[in-house]
């Protein structure tokens, strides 16, 4: 198992252990894993994420922390939530972690999670030059977060 994999699930214990929610020291958690406290910022930056479902927030000092929370929303609360956590750009990959989260807290189905990746696919959007294709996917992705909270 990959080092980032196993901090990752230990963050993870610690939110199911804390219901939904974890403190986590870096210097703390990377002492006892044997690693450096950039790793675990990367772990928690790139896994730990609004499209995921997660709300980070930090306290920096000698006493400083990252609080995770695992967002428990209503179906129109996650929809909320990722319309406004878009942005103007989304990637391919970014859009695929939105429809997954989606899909893991079953506020669309499997079949519903295909359709939308294949509207938001490069290869649906590649007559758009590439600088233009991240911003038109996000307004797909936006238009259809619109529609699910009809």
């Amino acid at each position: 198992m990959l080092l980032s994999e196993h901090i990752a699930k230990l963050i993870e214990q610690m939110i199911e252990e804390g219901e939904g929610t974890a403190s986590v020291k870096r210097n703390d958690l990377a002492a006892k894993l044997g690693c450096v406290p950039s790793q675990v910022s990367y772990v928690i930056s790139s896994r730990f994420t609004p499209q995921r479902g997660y709300i980070t927030e930090s306290r920096r000092g000698g006493g400083g922390y990252i609080r995770i929370v695992r967002a428990p929303m209503s179906k129109n609360g996650y929809l909320t939530h990722f319309f406004h956590a878009l942005g103007d750009s989304v990637s391919e990959e970014e859009a695929r972690a939105y429809i997954r989260n989606l899909l893991d807290n079953e506020i669309i189905q499997k079949q519903e999670a295909a359709i939308i990746t294949a509207a938001v696919c490069t290869s649906a959007l590649e007559r758009i030059q590439p600088p233009g294709r991240n911003m038109v996917r996000a307004d797909i992705l936006r238009h259809i977060l619109m529609t699910l909270m009809q």
